[in-house]
């Protein structure tokens, strides 16, 4: 008894981390747009430095990218060729509404994702789209401050409406926002949030984070509303804190870090905040506006599965004196793992952790929406890549999800690698922290002809899903 029969293989990718074309067929500026390749990268995706414009002396990846808007059929026909039955993407609001507040869509924008979404059923590929992934109209930061602002659910809303209508038939498979838990640690990036001086930043965030999930709640709604057969999952950022000792308030130090990510879960499955949110919010004197309404619209309209990513597992003590990085999650290093290149722990077995206590606290079915290694590949003279640690990396996480499924019991819909073509990494904005089965000939400087070439890896993963995980050598 392997993965189910219809069992969802296949790669996911952002718009911002490869479409390109920034600034074409009217689309507008995002806040991925203006996060820049270097050192400033992360005091502006944590919303400490505000970059609202371009900037002399930086380079900004996002504007060209890997050329996706332009080269989708030919990246599709490769996806099919591994033999891909979902590509998870997501669209980029400013395409559909270059502001974020128009009254009426962007019909180029509009047709090239009903372009794409037909590229994909043409080869049988079942799109799975995230609504919104780290995208964020600049406008919409300038004139209102982001998701902080309740007004921001209003034209959430609107986006919704307009792309549940317009690819009803097109599109079953949607998440809301990726990675909702990923705003408390980079809040320009999760939810349009520049700091202001003095601001109390927690106070921001959790009401960043409270209109989010009121924004996901109506998203469910509006999506069973307008066509029955739509299924709305959340997407979690994920990865189990182990206590670094067994003392026990390095017990409860971890409990309490698995909490700060899984809260958002807790509201988007349960329908509502639980009492140790509330306690927070309370101890920390946070004014959160929850009104009658939010919570009816909460209650009432819960996801109907759960994704998330999962790269590592993470390590904390009540003395985390030395925290390294971890995903944009603070980490301890855990002795016992070895590392990749970036300093992030390979842990299958903590997938496997993951997965089950995920499945076990909310008793849904899941979808593994990101998994993947990022490392320096060297091709050779025809861009062919020897990357034989990420197939090491993918069996033995593909085995960990096959022992979760079929040891334990979980209810597992699919698996999308990331990101199945090199593209811009999120965190540090490079190009050579490559993931794909595909390479792409381009550099963090954005030199490269972007020619795309297969790695040995993409042969191996076409033969996983012609077995469907059962052959993994």
């Amino acid at each position: 008894m392997g993965f189910r029969k219809d069992f969802l293989w296949g790669g996911a990718t952002a718009a911002n981390q490869l479409e390109g074309a920034y600034n074409e067929d009217g689309r507008g500026l995002a806040n991925v747009d203006l996060t820049p390749v270097g050192e400033a990268r992360l005091s502006v995706i944590t919303g400490k430095r505000k970059m609202l414009e371009f900037e002399e002396g930086y380079f900004y990846p996002a504007k060209g990218a890997i050329d996706f808007y332009h080269r989708y059929k030919e990246d599709i026909a490769l996806f099919a060729e591994m033999g891909f039955k979902t590509y998870r993407m997501s669209i980029a609001w400013t395409r559909i509404f270059p502001k974020g507040d128009e009254e009426t869509p962007n019909e180029k924008g509009l047709e090239f994702y009903e372009n794409v979404f037909k590229e994909c059923r043409k080869y049988g590929i079942e799109p799975l789209v995230t609504i919104t992934h780290f995208d964020f109209p600049i406008h919409l930061i300038k004139e209102y401050g982001g998701w902080r602002n309740r007004k921001i659910v209003d034209f959430y809303k609107k986006l919704c409406e307009v792309i549940f209508k317009r690819y009803k038939g097109l599109v079953k498979y949607w998440l809301t926002f990726n990675e909702i838990n990923i705003l408390l640690h980079a809040p320009f990036m999760g939810a349009g949030i520049v700091f202001e001086e003095g601001e109390n930043e927690k106070q921001a965030l959790y009401a960043a984070a409270h209109h989010e999930l009121v924004a996901s709640a109506w998203a469910t709604k509006i999506a069973h509303e307008i066509d029955p057969e739509n299924k709305v999952g959340c997407m979690l950022a994920s990865g189990k804190y182990y206590p670094l000792t067994a003392k026990p308030e390095d017990v409860w130090e971890a409990l309490e870090k698995d909490r700060e990510n899984y809260f958002f879960i807790d509201v988007q499955v349960r329908g509502y905040y639980p009492n140790y949110a509330l306690k927070f919010f309370e101890r920390n004197n946070l004014k959160i506006d929850i009104t009658e309404e939010d919570r009816k619209i909460l209650k009432e309209n819960t996801v109907d599965f759960v994704s998330f990513s999962y790269y590592t597992t993470r390590c904390i003590s009540k003395e985390a004196a030395d925290l390294g990085e971890g995903n944009l999650l603070e980490s301890m290093r855990n002795p016992y793992i070895e590392v990749t290149d970036w300093g992030w722990g390979l842990d299958p077995l903590g997938f496997r952790t993951t997965i089950n206590e995920i499945y076990d606290r909310y008793q849904k079915p899941l979808f593994v929406v990101e998994n993947g290694l990022g490392a320096v590949d060297t091709p050779d003279e025809n861009g062919y890549v020897e990357d034989d640690y990420r197939i090491d990396y993918l069996r033995a996480h593909i085995k960990a999800m096959k022992d979760a499924v079929e040891l334990d019991g979980v209810d597992l819909l699919g698996y999308t690698t990331w990101g199945p073509i090199d593209l811009v990494s999120a965190g540090t904005g490079e190009m050579k922290k490559r993931y794909g089965f595909i390479y792409v000939d381009r550099d963090n400087a954005g030199n490269g002809t972007l020619k795309r070439s297969k790695k040995k890896s993409f042969e191996w993963y076409k033969k996983v899903i012609a077995s469907n995980g059962e052959d993994l050598e």
